[in-house]
């Protein structure tokens, strides 16, 4: 499973959508080790969070809410084995992809990649924005 969007997806993210907050759902598999031989998988990201956060705030954004996965109420357990679920708002689509795009962003991306198994990570936008869609 890939850890990180190609082009095609980074394209396609910022060409649709409107203007306004987003925000994104990570759901979070963390390795038993990290990739980097430097602690667990779970410690790895938490580098990553820590760094992340701080350039998270300085566009605009916050993190709404970061927590453990504990049990798959509705829907396939062995699909859904989630280690932790975070919600992060940035005020727009551009601020997300400018703090993705800066070389400060691509130097911490490795723990990132050191710490996660998989991952899923879905752009959500408010309901009044999704209902005026055509």
């Amino acid at each position: 499973m890939a850890i990180t969007p190609n082009t095609a997806q980074f394209t396609e993210y910022a060409e649709h959508g409107r203007d306004g907050e987003v925000v994104m759902l990570n759901l979070l598999k963390f390795k038993d080790l990290a990739g980097d031989g430097e602690g667990t998988g779970a410690e790895a990201y938490g580098r990553y969070g820590d760094a992340v956060t701080e350039m998270v705030e300085s566009q605009g954004g916050r993190m709404v809410w970061i927590g453990r996965a504990e049990h798959v109420f509705i829907g396939d357990v062995d699909a859904n084995d989630w280690d932790a679920v975070a919600l992060v708002s940035y005020p727009s689509r551009q601020a997300f992809l400018d703090m993705v795009a800066t070389a400060e962003y691509g130097e911490i991306h490795r723990h990132r990649e050191s710490g996660l198994e998989r991952t899923v990570v879905i752009g959500c936008e408010p309901m009044a924005a999704a209902r005026g869609r055509t």
